[in-house]
């Protein structure tokens, strides 16, 4: 397992970094348990999660996963040993002020996701995604007093794009302010909008990358290889409330037959098109480090393969194939998970 610095900070991270928005859905707490152990024995030494997850949970239910992230880093004595990232922005309850980055939510949000998390501290601290109703001058002076506060190490976002985090970089240089070191985008075989102005700006101003979604949701893993294939229950493309989205982003004729193509020309090679996907995504230039992520403790032992895995220049073409055959077409919405 590789250890990487987060773009121009001291911080030295795993370059997979176990993502936990399965645990208390799709995994329960003695299988999440599990999942983690699986990561910290194999040198994981990063793991991420939301004050909102578990992903596709009622709205009763925010809150689990960092539970079961905090009681699993006690009962392991494995606080010092993890860098522990969460994140801020999503609902937390109803009322006006439950959501979003005012200074009013972030401080509140943080202090709820120390006691769930039974630290006194976050390494990471990101917002979930942009909040356009919130000048991002509140937003990073909060953060900053966080960080000033000694409850957050760092500062990052997730889902934003190359002009709103270019923008945030402005605003905490002008104004003496943490900046946001960090960026959670969207990144695999089958989406690779990133390159055109995100990965180069954070390349530029040494912001370290975070990629989301390596396996596209499990499409990457070959699981899913029939244009006909149904939503089997218990995956991310079945849940409630946010199969949905999986669904518009990757169930699509399109990236079945990308998908095909390159399982098919991946098989003679024996050679597992898992591995090959994660394999792409971190000999990626500008990517620090991938979210990997499992509903069950096999899945996570096999995708980690995908560590090891080298890619030839043939087989690196064939990946840009499965790219350059899909539409272009604009991403919908900002990409929440």
């Amino acid at each position: 397992m590789k250890i990487k610095q987060l773009g121009h900070t001291g911080l030295k991270v795993s370059e997979i970094c176990l993502g936990t928005m399965t645990f208390g859905n799709q995994a329960d707490k003695a299988t999440s348990f599990a999942i983690m152990d699986v990561a910290d024995q194999a040198g994981i030494t990063f793991f991420d999660t939301a004050d909102v997850y578990p992903l596709g949970g009622s709205p009763d239910r925010v809150g689990a996963t960092e539970e079961i992230v905090g009681s699993w880093l006690r009962e392991r004595q494995a606080r010092e040993r993890i860098v522990l990232a969460t994140k801020c922005a999503g609902a937390m309850g109803s009322a006006p002020n439950d959501q979003g980055l005012s200074r009013k939510h972030i401080l509140a949000a943080c202090e709820a996701s120390l006691r769930r998390l039974q630290t006194d501290y976050i390494d990471l601290y990101q917002v979930h995604w942009p909040d356009p109703t919130t000048p991002i001058e509140e937003t990073l002076r909060a953060l900053d007093d966080l960080v000033h506060a000694g409850k957050v190490r760092y500062i990052g976002c997730s889902n934003f794009p190359a002009w709103q985090l270019a923008d945030a970089l402005w605003t905490s240089k002008s104004a003496h302010l943490a900046r946001f070191e960090s960026v959670q985008p969207r990144y695999n075989l089958l989406f690779r909008m990133i390159e055109d102005e995100l990965l180069p700006l954070c390349q530029a101003h040494g912001v370290g990358v975070i990629v989301y979604n390596p396996l596209a949701g499990g499409v990457l893993t070959g699981r899913y290889r029939q244009r006909l294939a149904t939503v089997e229950s218990g995956t991310r493309f079945s849940l409630q409330y946010s199969g949905e989205l999986y669904r518009r982003r990757y169930w699509n004729d399109a990236a079945f037959e990308a998908v095909e193509a390159l399982a098919s020309f991946l098989e003679p090679r024996k050679k597992s098109l898992t591995h090959v996907a994660l394999a792409w995504v971190l000999a990626q230039a500008g990517v620090t480090s991938a979210i990997l992520g499992a509903s069950k403790p096999e899945q996570l032992k096999d995708s980690l393969q995908g560590v090891d895995t080298v890619l030839d220049e043939e087989e690196l073409r064939a990946c840009d194939d499965a790219w350059f055959a899909l539409p272009r077409e604009r991403d919908p919405q900002i990409a929440r998970r």
